[in-house]
């Protein structure tokens, strides 16, 4: 099969290296050195070394398994409106992200190489979500769930999203049974 190709068109790997050169020369290096001799003092202030955390199990999965995504699960039952669902997602989105970042660097390049593919689907209550992180964790999913500080619509500690981030068939797994929000 033949492929056409734009004229316009950039390769990915020339975008990535022009991104890259583009925020190596804002922040060079040093900026980095910085705020991570700034940690080593601040856990050595504490009068404790920091251990670092294993590795998730995800990570593996990504050495074998090409298609990653992220899910996040809203509860439907809170009734929150469109501007809190979105902010609540976000939270999840960078809370796992933050996870992964040092514990499964090479699941979540993977899944940022597959284009940070995200889906939005409604769980009906808590007691679902928290069956559906379990079924996760047994798959040895990643997950993370936001909890709202309950400063505007709902109660103070609700669990509002739950985010997924795995291979595509081992979400499917979990979360196939779901209904988009």
């Amino acid at each position: 099969m033949q492929h056409k190709h734009n004229r316009h068109s950039t390769p990915v790997g020339a975008s990535c290296l022009v991104l890259g050169y583009c925020i190596g020369s804002k922040y060079p290096p040093r900026i980095f050195i910085k705020a991570k001799l700034a940690k080593i003092n601040q856990s050595s202030r504490n009068g404790k070394k920091d251990k670092p955390k294993e590795p998730l199990e995800v990570e593996n999965l990504a050495d074998i398994l090409d298609d990653f995504k992220m899910v996040l699960v809203v509860r439907n039952d809170l009734k929150i409106g469109k501007g809190k669902i979105a902010a609540q997602c976000s939270h999840a989105t960078l809370g796992l992200y933050k996870k992964l970042h040092y514990r499964a660097p090479k699941a979540l390049n993977r899944w940022e190489m597959c284009g940070q593919p995200k889906v939005v689907l409604k769980i009906e209550s808590e007691e679902d979500m928290l069956v559906l992180q379990e079924r996760a964790k047994s798959l040895k999913l990643p997950t993370h769930i936001t909890i709202d500080a309950g400063k505007t619509q709902i109660a103070p500690n609700s669990r509002t999203v739950m985010a997924i981030l795995g291979p595509v068939e081992v979400v499917d797994d979990v979360t196939g049974g779901l209904k988009l929000l």
